[in-house]
């Protein structure tokens, strides 16, 4: 270690080294070379400790964890869901057998949006793009012969969050697991709904009144659970550039730590619990250095901003997925290669948590070979490449730092921006957010058009005899007619006195400033459907339309 280093860092650093214990595993090189933990200049300047630092301590530039991968690797989690919940149950049993480490839902469009698979507008869409749950049978089901105890979950759930987490904690009590053991992420990032997903169900204010309920509600009852997962994804694959999805991320966490604190939590019993989920694109080098800059502004932000305390509060965790819209339908095997190189940005940026899309998912829903490649390839890295031995193994790049100071300044005049236009609901509601993404959107698509940006297979290297022969995944009505059936008969099988009463008491706890979650778990107990909920909040909530961007 070199001794021009800050010394009381350093010792810090090295003391928790010595304390924590690596993983088993061989740390060398192929050739048998031994590798430090992590690397430092030779001659550091001052910037360099308040700008990088060591890993595991503030400002987490470097990571959040101090041995990084040599401790833990991250989790394993490939997202999946589609038909009914038996269907979905035997895929979550299959990933978990092969190595899986955590499981991630994928819901379908009538439950993203509320509806009952009997509504109108649910027709010819159920479980065609993830797994339709509309009442607590159907959680029960999906979770069969699955301990919640020992299995972390995470949840792509907006709009009816609220709903999907008390089927979560219902089931759990079922199977005798105490939700404060529970562990696991619900997405429930209703601002990026608005922004880039289109999901939502209430406006915005009303909204953000649900996410302060599960936080408070998570925050008492459920320490372990990470109630929101702030997403950038999908402000991604709307077209956004790296620098709007980290800052229109970051904004709308900020936003959520202050409807909490407004709420009256301290920011150090919550801030914890809310993690990250970004995109990562083809472009290397800009996504390693936007995870660095993400966590290097989020701790700046807690300690300078919001008065935490607690450093865990000020560690940005994020999940990452790779990019989606990145994916070609042409020659699609070479997705596996796309998702590879992805994926690898994605574990030298540090992330705690990998989902690698599958060649097919262009196309149609992951079959269970496509999916098995996509997990086998976050294996090889792993296990075969030697990127988990150093910690940050880029950091100290005059590149990649370059590269992660312009990504910082850049979300900090996206933050002033939203800040002159009051804030992220009113930047939202005046549709300055989706502006700039349809902008870049569209600036992007102009680049390939014109040949300026060469994407393999699509507009070069094109194979004009192709014949795509890797087998689809087809989802037919016959998960819908399932569906249905079980909704005919539960509506003739329950307490339709208990189902009235549960509704009435939801409807009348939005006209106060009740928490919301424990009238919605008592619903779910009687069997109230997601769509009836829904309705009964609608009644005083309302609906909302945004204002057309161009």
């Amino acid at each position: 270690m070199n001794q021009v280093l800050n010394k009381k860092m350093q010792n810090s650093w090295e003391d928790t080294i010595n304390n924590i214990i690596d993983r088993e595993g061989d740390f060398d090189t192929l050739s048998g070379h031994p590798l430090d933990v992590c690397y430092f200049p030779i001659n550091p300047d001052n910037n360099y400790h308040r700008d990088l630092g060591f890993p595991g301590q503030y400002p987490y530039t470097r990571g959040i964890h101090p041995n990084l991968y040599r401790g833990k690797l991250w989790t394993m989690r490939q997202f999946a869901g589609f038909g009914t919940p038996e269907e979905t149950n035997r895929r979550f049993k299959l990933l978990l057998d092969k190595g899986q480490t955590g499981l991630s839902v994928a819901y379908d469009m009538p439950t993203l949006m509320g509806y009952d698979p009997g509504h109108s507008l649910s027709l010819g869409e159920v479980g065609k793009c993830g797994v339709n749950v509309f009442h607590l049978g159907d959680m029960e089901t999906l979770f069969d012969g699955i301990d919640l105890g020992k299995v972390s979950v995470s949840q792509t759930i907006n709009g009816p969050a609220i709903i999907l987490l008390a089927f979560y904690i219902a089931v759990a009590e079922q199977q005798g697991v105490d939700p404060k053991k529970l562990k696991g992420t619900l997405q429930n990032d209703i601002l990026k709904e608005f922004i880039a997903q289109k999901e939502w169900i209430f406006p915005p204010e009303p909204s953000m009144r649900i996410i302060t309920d599960m936080l408070s509600y998570c925050t008492g009852n459920m320490p372990q659970y990470n109630t929101i997962s702030v997403s950038g994804y999908h402000i991604r694959e709307a077209g956004s550039t790296a620098a709007q999805e980290l800052a229109f991320t970051l904004a709308d966490g900020f936003t959520y730590l202050e409807y909490g604190i407004r709420a009256g939590l301290e920011v150090d019993d919550f801030a914890p619990r809310i993690s990250f989920f970004f995109n990562s694109h083809l472009d290397f080098f800009e996504e390693i250095a936007k995870y660095r800059a993400a966590r290097r502004i989020w701790a700046k932000r807690l300690k300078n901003k919001y008065g935490a305390k607690n450093n865990k509060s000020m560690m940005l965790r994020f999940h990452t997925q790779t990019a989606g819209c990145s994916l070609t339908a042409q020659q699609p095997e070479i997705n596996i290669a796309r998702t590879s190189f992805q994926a690898m940005a994605a574990v030298l940026g540090g992330t705690q948590s990998l989902h690698t899309n599958s060649m097919d998912e262009t196309i149609a829903l992951p079959s269970e070979k496509a999916a098995e490649i996509a997990l086998r390839t976050q294996q090889l890295i792993a296990y075969e490449t030697g990127v988990v031995n150093v910690v940050d193994p880029l950091g100290g790049s005059w590149f990649i730092e370059k590269l992660t100071d312009e990504m910082e300044e850049k979300a900090e005049e996206y933050f002033s921006e939203i800040d002159d236009l009051g804030g992220v609901v009113a930047a939202i509601e005046q549709g300055y957010q989706q502006r700039e993404i349809s902008k870049s959107a569209s600036e992007y698509q102009n680049k390939i058009d014109n040949n300026n940006r060469i994407v393999v297979g699509v507009n070069q290297f094109i194979n004009d005899e192709e014949e795509i022969e890797i087998p689809i995944l087809e989802i037919d009505s016959r998960a819908e007619q399932s569906q249905l059936k079980k909704l005919y008969y539960l509506k003739n099988n329950r307490d339709e006195n208990k189902v009235e009463s549960s509704l009435k008491e939801i409807t009348k706890t939005c006209q106060t400033d009740n928490n919301l979650v424990p009238f919605i778990i008592d619903a779910v107990k009687s069997y109230c459907t997601v769509g009836e909920i829904v309705d009964a909040m609608k009644t005083e909530f309302g609906e909302w339309s945004e204002n057309s961007v161009f």
